[in-house]
């Protein structure tokens, strides 16, 4: 039997992968590891056609603990292939954890930064790594930031946004100052390993807003990620003739005191060593179950986004189950009509997809189980007309459900009800309509029998366009991503029943234009090793 290693380590690690396996939650089509622990994506990016994902990763167990990267390679963003672990901890500057960072080609040559962990200090460090990215080689001069800025007292120091900005190398850590709110310490280097400080790049108000509402801007600011959204570069403010200037923009993951809050961002402009704020977004209306986000550009020029999709059960269950933590599947960030982020899966998702079902155009009324339709992975796709008004429902996990009568709650013994709302009032053919309006949102207090996981409700504002919605909604057992006319909401849900049935319902005037469904196929095989 494995030798336990800490106080939460209660299933021997030649166990967890079985456990993890069988457990009825596990996602088949979102990335999980093999078994134990994942959090933050890391690294993600494209090297010479092959997608990238590292994440954080514990196979002691279903626990944070002692971190090390994970890897796994994709010709395509869905289908993933573990690849042998690329940082482990080891005596120095990240003896207690290799933590949160990127890749960025250096003139031919992959090279992580990313936060080492010794004790309770969290710095910069660099591994530089083979053409094939197998094997990493940590820098001799790391940490390569001996310490945060002096003379600010901070509240936490960690996680990375690096880029190349002309000549110079140009780095973002995430942090927080206390008594006044997140920042991210901007600096300057000529070759990733001396780096220049510069200041805080923009410093948010902890004191603004109530810290129990969804877009606090928390205390510090983890996994920040700073992005050009449109036309130009980042650092570019003299963009190609007949091409816009875009919209720079600044992600952050709010926390405080060690609570993971919700993932924000920033529209605005990056000039100079300083960013001018403009608006602040929700990121993803499920809050913390969409945290983390980390994003690249691919060889096509799409910003491509990761997020964590964190559990919401408690630490024992999990620790029994032998894993936690999901992988979001890949989202594609573009700017909409506002000037506010859209996001869609990335077309690739649909390699597996299977046993087509399409349902409509016709009227709904009143609630309907449909025929045909029914799983736990599932890809539905929903293209609707909501008159002034009116409300849609779709049901899904459901068990003990019927499709009788107008009253969606009745008759559910467990069901993760998604509703869109258009309020009276808004004219039909109005091009646009305030994105306060009309409302998404997302039901859980049927989602699951068991008393002990997360219920809460999650909901955000969605436009309607002339009462248009397109609805894309991605079930994998227990992790739900669903995209309303380009706003995303994530959850997780812990049905107890097996329930498979999907459900219609409508009040007022709800036009289905067209309902497409499929089947989607899991993309591991068989059991994986818990250390590759």
């Amino acid at each position: 039997m494995t030798e336990l290693t800490h106080p939460l380590a209660t299933v021997p690690r030649d166990q967890l992968v079985a456990r993890a396996e069988a457990d009825p939650h596990r996602p088949r089509f979102h990335f999980v590891s093999p078994a134990g622990w994942l959090n933050d994506p890391n690294g993600v990016s494209q090297w010479n056609g092959t997608y990238h994902l590292f994440y954080q990763y514990n196979p002691e167990g279903a626990f944070h603990h002692r971190i090390l990267w994970g890897h796994a390679t994709s010709p395509d963003l869905v289908n993933w292939t573990d690849q042998r672990v690329a940082l482990v901890p080891s005596e120095g500057p990240d003896a207690d954890g290799c933590w949160s960072g990127v890749m960025v080609d250096d003139g031919g040559t992959p090279t992580l930064v990313y936060s080492g962990r010794h004790g309770a200090s969290e710095l910069p460090c660099v591994a530089v790594g083979s053409p094939d990215l197998l094997s990493w080689t940590k820098a001799p001069e790391n940490p390569v930031i001996p310490a945060p800025p002096a003379g600010v007292d901070i509240t936490a120091y960690r996680d990375h946004c690096v880029w190349r900005e002309g000549p110079r190398w140009r780095q973002l850590v995430g942090s927080g100052i206390r008594g006044r709110g997140g920042t991210a310490f901007l600096y300057e280097s000529a070759d990733l390993r001396r780096w220049d400080y510069i200041g805080p790049l923009f410093i948010g108000d902890a004191s603004s807003g109530d810290p129990a509402a969804t877009d606090w801007q928390g205390t510090m600011w983890e996994c920040v990620d700073l992005f050009r959204a449109g036309g130009g570069a980042l650092g570019d403010h003299m963009p190609a003739a007949g091409t816009d200037v875009g919209t720079d923009v600044l992600v952050f993951s709010a926390w405080h005191d060690g609570d993971t809050r919700h993932p924000l961002y920033w529209t605005g402009r990056y000039a100079g060593d300083s960013y001018s704020p403009r608006d602040l977004h929700r990121l993803d209306y499920g809050g913390r179950y969409f945290y983390a986000p980390q994003s690249f550009a691919d060889g096509a020029g799409r910003r491509v986004m990761f997020g964590w999709l964190q559990e919401g059960r408690s630490e024992a269950a999990m620790v029994e189950a032998g894993w936690s933590g999901v992988m979001s599947l890949p989202r594609v960030a573009t700017l909409d009509a506002g000037g506010d982020l859209a996001f869609a899966p990335v077309p690739e998702v649909a390699l597996l997809r299977r046993d087509h079902v399409r349902i409509g155009p016709r009227a709904i009324a009143g609630c309907e189980v449909l025929s045909g339709v029914s799983g736990n992975q599932l890809d539905l796709e929903l293209e609707l007309e909501l008159e002034p008004g009116s409300v849609f429902r779709l049901g899904v996990l459901g068990a003990g459900v019927t499709g009788s009568g107008a009253n969606f709650g009745g008759g559910a013994a467990e069901e993760t009800v998604i509703e869109v709302v258009r309020p009276a009032g808004q004219p039909a053919a109005s091009a646009a309509v305030t994105s306060g309006d009309s409302c998404l949102r997302l039901d859980r207090s049927r989602s699951s029998l068991d008393p002990s996981v997360d219920a809460d409700e999650k909901s955000g504002p969605v436009n309607l366009p002339g009462g248009r919605l397109h609805l894309r909604v991605l079930v994998d057992r227990s992790a739900l991503e669903v995209f309303a006319n380009g706003k995303p909401l994530t959850v997780r849900a812990y049905p107890t029943l097996g329930g498979e049935a999907v459900r219609l319902s409508a009040d007022g005037t709800v036009r289905l234009l067209r309902l497409d469904a499929w089947r989607m196929e899991g993309v591991f095989g068989g059991p994986r090793p818990l250390f590759p």
